[in-house]
């Protein structure tokens, strides 16, 4: 199916400056951010501590609500609104993790009712400690980043066909990984290390596409973190999935973009790099388009009926389709462009 008519010529390769500049202010603004609020706002299941679920017989304030919850010593808990508007739902984070859980829930729905009158109805009630939390945390990035590894070995394999640089790649990140974890260094960091080790390793190996497949990746994930970081929103298991899946689905839009590019590489030898990026992306955006589209139908579908529990699953998958396509476009594509610029083989007639 193709909507779009064959032969159009959209001089994205044109923009790649503006769009730079784009990208670069929305990272700076997550990283400025970030530093802000202290870090990202992470749910009870990597920070630890109790969440309390509860239906209200009317709106109320969150202020009002940490205000009925002070006889029970739990008034500087977060409270948030959850699910649809009309429903009265609230979410109670207590960040205490030496609570007493033995009648929590109890004491919580005593409190409330004592305020709010007799039809309080408790929801649910989870628990999880500080230091299971600080395990989940540290698993779940090193879940991101052994994607993003395997996915530049695989990438290196598949388009310049190097599996033995790849796998000297993987062999040397593995030892700068339990090297630097020996003294000691907070995941956080050893993470951003490996990513900088990296993105040197495919700079210096000549990994071009690995290189621009995990810029690209690396700028979804981070504008998706800005986003929820400014929408206040929290950071969980489930959320880290929806990290997976945005790369997942970048990625593929990646490869469509960058197979297309290899073929008409072969084809036209004697055109300009520049043009023969501008023409592989044109031919593709038809398909990109569709996929998008389609992806964003669904996915608007499951933020908008369905429900609380999954809501920021959908909106973290809203954000990452839209800069994933954006990115195969703006970014994973100049990147080869600014690397046969400068460093790499001059084709004719440029």
């Amino acid at each position: 199916m193709q909507f779009i008519k064959p032969g159009i010529n959209i001089d994205f390769i044109g923009k790649r400056r503006i769009a730079f500049f784009f990208s670069c202010a929305m990272i700076m603004a997550t990283i400025v951010l970030l530093i802000w609020r202290g870090g990202p706002n992470y749910g009870v299941d990597f920070s630890g501590g109790v969440l309390v679920q509860v239906k209200m017989p009317q709106k109320i304030s969150p202020s009002e609500i940490k205000k009925a919850l002070r006889p029970v010593q739990l008034e500087d808990s977060i409270v948030q609104e959850f699910g649809e508007h009309e429903q009265s739902e609230y979410l109670i984070r207590i960040r205490k993790t030496n609570v007493e859980l033995r009648g929590l829930s109890d004491r919580v729905e005593q409190a409330l009712n004592a305020a709010f009158g007799k039809e309080v109805e408790m929801r649910r009630v989870e628990m999880v400690g500080p230091k299971v939390g600080k395990d989940l945390r540290q698993k779940a990035l090193f879940a991101i980043f052994y994607a993003l590894l395997f996915i530049a070995i695989y990438i290196s394999g598949r388009f310049e066909l190097k599996w033995l640089m790849s796998i000297i790649m993987a062999i040397s990140l593995a030892f700068v990984v339990y090297i630097t974890s020996t003294f000691g260094v907070s995941v956080t960091w050893l993470i951003l290390m490996a990513l900088i080790v990296t993105l040197g390793l495919c700079w210096f190996l000549n990994l071009k596409y690995a290189l621009g497949a995990i810029i690209a990746l690396v700028h979804d994930v981070t504008i998706t973190i800005g986003v929820f970081a400014l929408t206040e929103r929290e950071i969980s298991l489930s959320i880290i999935a929806a990290f997976l899946t945005i790369v997942g689905y970048s990625l593929n839009d990646t490869i469509i973009v960058f197979d297309r590019i290899r073929e008409n590489l072969r084809r036209f030898r004697r055109r300009p790099f520049e043009q023969t990026m501008n023409i592989s992306i044109n031919q593709t955006l038809s398909r990109t388009i569709l996929t998008s589209s389609t992806t964003l139908v669904v996915v608007l579908a499951l933020f908008i009926l369905g429900g609380g529990v999954i809501h920021d699953f959908a909106f973290a998958l809203l954000v990452g389709i839209i800069v994933g396509t954006y990115s195969s476009i703006f970014v994973a594509s100049p990147i080869l462009l600014l690397w046969e610029g400068k460093f790499g083989k001059r084709t004719k007639g440029k």
